[in-house]
């Protein structure tokens, strides 16, 4: 029996791996092993078959931002002629467009605007919800950093703030790789890990739950992706306030990250970004294996999400028998990844077809994981 076998077989014990275990998973080449030991865990934990997705939009509130991340290609400088804060008339067609498809709710982030205080978001959430009936899963960590030091209030006061002005839920956006050896190379500007986990801890103890996500395959290393789980595996063992986890591989075009470091102590040997050299296949092989992985060392993680927005259907499909449970959103509007040159569409019908030809049955959810009609 291989040293992987072993792992999988602690896993379907019901035993929890370490990030030895992991960094073995991740240099197997077993990568069937991995995806059906993978889906047995995600089958035990549904037993009925159910496939979710939600129906939402992505809206971005503004696109300047201070923190020049070398891996986005969304953000403008202030004095750029396509920067923008978008208008209250904007935002509201695009709620009324999101609730007349059966949107449930809107997912609502924006850059790190040096000018925007704990005022604008507390008057842009009553602002919604005083016209609308939609749930608001909005300001990603490093906003919410951004807003405690713009506004020299502590983390708790802004988000206790943010809950009482309309926010349901935060995302987990701006982890990316959460090792600061990491953060610092590819997002100097942005919060530190300690700062991103402070967030959600806090969040969490002001009953707000919230979603993890991993970006990986720029300049970071097998063992970084599992400290990364390992990171958030611990956190959820304290509060139990992550709904889901969703990785999903770096796209690298138009972003400053184009040429990826090199240095062998902080590069994985073969990088999944777009544009560095890979083939789709072996992009394809290491989006599966790592949500495999993701789902084997997350064993207290109900939720895993595939991430058809940067892999396109086919792979998302497949992505149902590796460990996922949930396939999104249909995503209505997104324009982070889009900026990066990939822009893969899905209506809602599109995604319970694939799911049902994969032999699950489709199911639409809401941010709890709660079905609706």
């Amino acid at each position: 029996m291989t040293n992987s076998n072993k792992i999988l077989d602690k896993v379907l014990n019901g035993e929890r791996l370490s990030a030895e275990d992991g960094e073995r998973l991740f240099e197997s080449n077993d990568i069937i092993s991995l995806g059906r030991t993978a889906q047995e865990i995600a089958r035990r934990k549904h037993p009925d078959g159910v496939v979710t997705y939600i129906v939402d939009r992505n809206i971005n509130y503004t696109n300047i931002c201070i923190s020049k991340c070398l891996f986005c290609a969304f953000y403008r400088e202030k004095d750029s002629p396509d920067a923008y804060i978008l208008p209250k008339e904007e935002l509201s067609k695009k709620i009324e467009e999101t609730i007349r498809l059966g949107g449930v709710q809107i997912l609502i982030q924006g850059g790190l605007n040096a000018d925007l205080g704990i005022d604008f978001y507390e008057k842009l959430l009553h602002f919604i919800k005083s016209k609308f009936k939609i749930h608001i899963h909005g300001f990603s960590p490093p906003e919410i950093v951004h807003i405690s030091k713009k506004s020299r209030l502590s983390i708790e006061d802004v988000i206790r703030r943010l809950k009482n002005a309309g926010l349901g839920s935060i995302p987990g956006g701006g982890a990316e790789i959460l090792v600061d050896k990491i953060r610092e190379k590819i997002s100097p500007n942005k919060c530190t890990t300690q700062e991103w986990l402070n967030v959600m801890e806090t969040a969490h103890n002001l009953g707000l739950r919230t979603t993890a996500t991993m970006m990986y395959g720029h300049i970071e290393s097998h063992r970084d992706r599992i400290e990364h789980l390992i990171k958030i595996r611990e956190l959820q063992d304290k509060t139990k306030g992550f709904t889901a986890f969703i990785p999903w591989s770096f796209q690298s075009k138009n972003t400053k990250l184009q040429t990826l470091n090199s240095d062998p102590e902080t590069t994985h040997e073969t990088s999944s970004g777009q544009g560095s050299g890979q083939t789709l296949k072996s992009f394809g092989v290491d989006y599966l294996k790592t949500l495999s992985i993701s789902r084997l060392m997350l064993d207290n993680f109900d939720n895993i999400q595939a991430s058809w927005v940067t892999q396109g259907a086919k792979i998302a499909q497949l992505a149902l028998f590796f460990g996922a449970n949930d396939m999104g959103s249909t995503m209505i509007e997104e324009n982070v990844v889009k900026a990066a040159g990939v822009s893969f569409r899905m209506s809602e019908g599109e995604i319970r077809r694939i799911i049902e030809d994969a032999g699950f049955k489709p199911a639409k959810r809401n941010t709890f994981y709660q079905a609706v009609a």
